[in-house]
């Protein structure tokens, strides 16, 4: 979804030594048939080896990005001094970036990572704009400058945080965070176990652990004069939808930025349209200050179907994601299209008997469409699903 909604360059992991342990990663089988996809669309791809390893895990590094490298890996994004000394031994085809995980704050850390044969830095998330644009005046130009746009925020420096592992024995500087940052807590006393008070900081709550999700997408002009060469949105822990939809907004407004056009508010609101928390630009233009009310999602929308095929008379082919019926009203967001609404018509199934509401996860079914659609175009309809 990523590389069909427009992206540039997709940043994945493979079974080993990646920051998101639990995210469905690429398999050794799987990563070359991901790179290969890529490719054939004209985008990079960048795999994260951006963990700590340990003495007893880095006898299997060599081998490992020997493996990258065969499966055609674009670039390796690294933390470990020792892991990007190995990766210039062991894969010098691929292009060594440093991951946020190196906290990089300033232009001669970043100078030294260049000097040391990096060819991109992904800067430390608490940097202002300001001190962005004087990291990229005061680096050698063919240092490439990336920084995070879209997503969530960690409460811990560049996401150095012990809580999870003190707490749940899975550590997050190994990719096993378990976010208990987001936890809501009580207090007990000692002498009255079972009883649970809250806990208050002032008036308004407890909210010392809570961060908002990042959203630049209304600042993306600032963030191209600053000399910023990517943006990176957050996504592998995300939906398919969710990289997709993102991915896709920011696309077209990034092209009308660079285009010298207004933004499409169509596009804009398209970031709306994903479960996210309230949304801030991070520490872009100074502290974001504290929000105080709750770290819940915002989900006000949900995925009915995915196309799979459709004729240019809108007869399309779809796979059920989520029960709908004909009547009601939808939305379809794909690659490359705008986003329009429309009402469900009667369906019909692979035997082409009619149905007023598919109800088998994944099954195939037909449903006219107002206009021909790419495959992968997303149906959608809105519908509260945020936590109370």
């Amino acid at each position: 979804m990523a590389v069909l909604y427009g992206a540039d360059s997709v940043y994945l992991a493979g079974t080993a030594f990646g920051m998101r342990a639990f995210a469905g990663n690429f398999s050794p089988e799987e990563l070359p048939q991901a790179v290969r996809f890529a490719h054939e669309h004209g985008v990079k791809v960048h795999v994260t080896v951006n963990t700590m390893p340990r003495n007893d895990e880095i006898c299997d590094l060599p081998a490992y990005m020997e493996q990258l490298q065969d499966a055609g890996v674009d670039a390796l994004i690294l933390a470990d001094l020792g892991a990007f000394t190995l990766a210039g031994k062991y894969a010098p085809k691929c292009a060594r970036h440093i991951s946020t995980q190196q906290s990089i704050a300033n232009y001669e850390c970043a100078t030294a990572w260049h000097d040391l044969g990096a060819e991109r830095v992904v800067l430390a998330r608490e940097l202002s704009l300001d001190e962005i644009a004087e990291i990229r005046a005061k680096t050698p130009k063919s240092l490439e400058i990336e920084t995070f746009g879209h997503g969530a925020m960690c409460v811990s420096y560049s996401g150095r945080c012990l809580l999870s592992n003190y707490m749940t024995g899975r550590d997050s500087n190994r990719g096993a965070c378990a976010q208990p940052c987001r936890y809501q807590y009580a207090l007990m006393e000692e002498k009255r176990p079972g009883e649970y008070f809250p806990v208050f900081e002032d008036e308004k709550g407890t909210y010392i652990l809570n961060s908002r999700d990042m959203c630049t997408i209304d600042y993306l002009k600032d963030l191209h004069d600053a000399g910023i060469d990517c943006i990176k949105i957050e996504g592998r822990a995300k939906s398919a939808y969710y990289a997709a939809v993102v991915t896709g907004a920011y696309r077209h407004c990034i092209d009308d930025v660079a285009m010298g056009r207004q933004i499409d508010p169509v596009w804009r609101d398209e970031v709306e349209h994903v479960s996210h928390r309230i949304y801030s630009t991070g520490f872009y233009f100074g502290h974001p200050g504290q929000y105080t009310e709750n770290s819940r999602y915002i989900r006000e929308w949900q995925v009915c179907a995915i196309v799979e095929s459709c004729d240019e008379k809108g007869n399309a082919i779809c796979s059920l994601r989520n029960k709908f019926r004909a009547g009601d009203p939808l939305e379809a967001v794909g690659p490359d299209l705008k986003p329009f609404a429309f009402t469900a018509q009667i369906m019909s199934d692979a035997e082409g008997t009619p149905l007023e509401e598919p109800r088998t996860p994944q099954m195939l079914f037909h449903l006219a469409l107002p206009c021909q659609v790419p495959p992968y175009t997303i149906l959608r309809r809105s519908v509260d699903l945020s936590a109370k």
